[in-house]
């Protein structure tokens, strides 16, 4: 005799099948992704014979898939603040199988999309007020203002025969940000950061969260490290960043309520917004005012040889998040198919780039999604630092780290 399910275990069945399905449309749209043009724009660590299933099968045409994101939207049996959350990441994936099969998207509605902010062409006065505050943070000093950022960070840099040194600084960092990261929110004593440098990345560093309680961060050892950066990248990278967010969400998530949807995160969608604009402010929140300064001559300055030569650490990292705008603006001329040339010139007027750096950042453009994706690090910036100046900073932290949001749950009521 078949016993009849009750209501309640009929729901769970349900989400669980929806779930599937959500996660192998995942999968075949960064299948497509990657087979068109190069790179994954999935982080999935769900079921390994989902996965498998997917790069088993004929590829699905990218307008059927789109048709699957639809049906998955009727068909949500989710909550509605749970629905609405899984709804954003559908809309996004749509986006993108429209776009693979052929829809002309213009960017700005294509970030409207996927990214649920709206992203428009931002006028260079804000980037000239980042200059301005550049100006007043870096050592004074004959020359343009380009040739006193590239000085200092030339001072600052680590010599490339000493790049053998830079894992051991980067786990002195790694153990200083989870401390104070820890003050926050709470984290698992026994946590494994490592640091790989890694040659030929189209980043100039990455934080890998691997499972349980391993996480990498890589170095790109073809650009020069700034040590002056070293919190703004581990920060960024490791915690309060990406990694403490990876970590956090999916054992509260994933292990406590059972969101499996955590463990497949498409990232050209509205979380990931959040999680750069997270990223961007990662080392204020953690070294407020001129801590990471005063943290960095002690314990990797000094030791280096580098002294002090009056210059304003935070300032200067805030600058550059402001300046990630000029990023922005550059996807929008990669967009309407501007040459190279157009592209490296602009990075290099607003973005105060050198050419080594202005090359990587179009060979950033150029890889899959990423002129979508660099559009998340300026308006995700920016909307977290309206609303962390207008929250309880720490609550709004442990927020972002243990919560999933999305862009429209940040923006201010009126």
């Amino acid at each position: 005799m078949i016993r009849p399910r009750d209501p309640e275990e009929s729901m769970v069945a349900t989400e669980q099948e929806w779930l599937r399905e959500y996660s192998l449309l995942a999968l075949r749209v960064n299948r497509q992704v990657t087979e068109s043009a190069g790179g994954t724009v999935l982080i999935y660590r769900g079921p390994q014979e989902w996965s498998e299933q997917v790069d088993g099968e004929e590829p699905i045409p990218a307008g059927r898939l789109a048709d699957d994101a639809d049906a998955l939207l009727d068909e949500s049996p989710f909550a509605p603040d749970r629905a609405r959350y899984l709804a954003a990441q559908l809309t996004a994936l749509r986006a993108v199988a429209r776009r693979l099969a052929g829809e002309d998207l213009p960017l700005r509605e294509y970030a409207r999309e996927c990214l649920g902010v709206s992203a428009e062409w931002l006028p260079e006065e804000a980037f000239q007020q980042a200059h301005d505050l550049l100006d007043a943070a870096l050592p004074r000093g004959a020359g343009s203002l380009v040739e006193r950022l590239h000085a200092w960070q030339a001072t600052h840099t680590l010599p490339r025969e000493q790049l053998a040194r830079l894992p051991a600084l980067v786990d002195r960092a790694v153990a200083e940000t989870r401390r104070r990261t820890n003050e926050i929110v709470p984290l698992p004593a026994d946590e494994v950061v490592r640091c790989k440098l890694v040659p030929g990345a189209h980043f100039r560093a990455a934080g890998d969260y691997e499972g349980g309680l391993r996480s990498t961060i890589h170095i790109n050892t073809d650009l020069p490290f700034n040590l002056a950066d070293l919190l703004y990248v581990v920060a960024h990278e490791g915690h309060p960043g990406h990694i403490a967010e990876s970590m956090l969400k999916e054992r509260l998530l994933v292990g406590e309520q059972g969101r499996l949807d955590q463990l497949v995160r498409f990232m050209l969608a509205p979380s990931f917004v959040i999680s750069e604009g997270l990223g961007l402010h990662a080392e204020s929140i953690v070294f407020p005012d001129d801590e990471a300064q005063a943290w960095l001559t002690e314990n990797a300055l000094a030791e280096q040889g580098i002294a002090g030569d009056g210059s304003d650490f935070a300032a200067i990292h805030r600058a550059q998040n402001i300046l990630f705008g000029a990023w922005a603006n550059a996807a929008f001329l990669a967009a309407d198919g501007r040459p190279e040339a157009e592209l490296a010139a602009y990075l290099s007027r607003w973005a105060l780039l050198s050419d080594a750096e202005a090359g990587a950042a179009l060979g950033s453009l150029r890889a899959g999604g990423m002129a979508l994706y660099v559009l998340g690090y300026f308006h995700g910036w920016r909307l977290l630092d309206s609303w962390l100046d207008a929250t309880d900073r720490t609550a709004g932290v442990r927020r972002l780290l243990t919560e999933q949001l999305l862009p429209a749950d940040l923006e201010p009521t009126v």
